[in-house]
């Protein structure tokens, strides 16, 4: 069964079409109500919380992006799989604003997938690492690249393992590490090999400090 991506960036105007474009290009999510606060576990309260926003300065981005950035707003919020932490960077020129989050297990929902499960069913056959595979399976990753117009591009050179996932509004950057990923998706007028170097850059930033 394809499984979909348990998460959506979260960003206003310009990001929000860059990340609606990647949710289509990577097979989609499902849109999810809002729920209130649940307590949290006894479990969960002992699992250190990631300061996302602090994984990648104000500086770092403004010099990649050439604009100062004046606000940053974080969030962390459960979808019952992964805990998905989030910081997005406003720019004093808006279009150049950044989005980072952070997927990590969610000790308050114990689950059998994993990040890194769910990173190599949904990247494993673009990695090049699976060589032998069943006829069937064969078939069903036959029919999904039909759907997706841009299969992800593998990254090198950075973390366990990473790939760009482009769109016609630009694209986002997915890095693993460990049992967790990050996305980075970021805006403004660079080409897509631009997009991808500066990205990069930042991913960079935020795994010397995950």
């Amino acid at each position: 069964m394809k499984r979909y991506l348990p998460f959506v960036i979260v960003a206003p105007v310009a990001l929000v079409s860059l990340a609606s474009g990647m949710v289509l290009a990577l097979a989609g999510c499902k849109k999810r109500e809002t729920h209130p606060p649940v307590p949290r576990s006894k479990q969960e309260s002992n699992q250190p919380q990631i300061d996302v926003c602090g994984l990648i300065t104000d500086q770092e981005i403004e010099a990649i992006q050439g604009s100062l950035i004046k606000e940053t707003k974080s969030s962390l919020r459960s979808d019952g799989t992964f805990r998905v932490a989030q910081c997005f960077y406003t720019a004093a020129e808006f279009s150049k604003s950044v989005s980072l989050a952070v997927m990590q297990s969610d000790p308050g929902h114990p689950t059998a997938t994993s990040p890194k499960d769910f990173w190599k069913e949904r990247f494993g056959r673009y990695s090049g690492k699976e060589k032998e595979r069943d006829k069937d399976k064969e078939e069903t990753e036959r029919k999904e690249e039909k759907e997706e117009s841009v299969p992800p591009k593998k990254i090198d050179g950075i973390g366990e393992e990473a790939f760009w996932a482009s769109n016609r509004f630009g694209g986002i950057l997915y890095v693993l590490k460990g049992d967790a990923f990050i996305s980075i998706s970021l805006g403004g007028p660079d080409d897509e090999e631009t997009k991808i170097k500066k990205s990069k850059a930042l991913a960079q930033k935020a795994l010397q400090r995950l």
